[in-house]
């Protein structure tokens, strides 16, 4: 391979790596800070993973019918500065969480906070309305 060619490579290798991701999305795109929403339900089930740690919940609506909301919180590294640990919340927890409804109505949120089994509350770490329990805002 000649010099010029490995250049051009490389040259756009680190063009492609400087690329934003296009899998991340915007809060305002999916959620509606208009929209706020609270869920007390049983946890299903619990994903860290980057670039959102999600949780499943069932939550049942004033006529007994129980529904499965997925809940987005920040990056584990947020989640991880704000308090939170991987056993934090665990298969059958009893929670509450504050946060603000998809746009599109689905069994979608982005939490705020949660208020853990124990009765402490703990952030959610979302960029959503950017607070968090390090700015003093609640």
């Amino acid at each position: 391979m000649s010099i010029k060619r490995a250049t051009l490579l490389t040259s756009i290798a680190f063009l492609l790596a400087a690329l934003p991701v296009s899998g991340h999305h915007s809060f305002a795109a999916q959620y509606d800070a208009q929209k706020s929403i609270s869920l007390k339900g049983k946890v299903t089930k619990v994903e860290w993973a980057n670039p959102h740690v999600y949780f499943y919940m069932e939550v049942s609506d004033e006529n007994g019918a129980v529904a499965t909301w997925a809940v987005e919180n920040g990056p584990p590294t947020s989640l991880f500065r704000e308090g939170w640990r991987k056993d934090t919340l665990k298969t059958g927890d009893v929670i509450t969480v504050q946060g603000f409804r998809a746009k599109d109505g689905s069994n979608t949120a982005n939490a705020r906070s949660v208020v853990l089994a124990d009765g402490k509350r703990v952030f959610a770490g979302s960029s959503g309305d950017g607070e968090s329990s390090k700015n003093g805002k609640q």
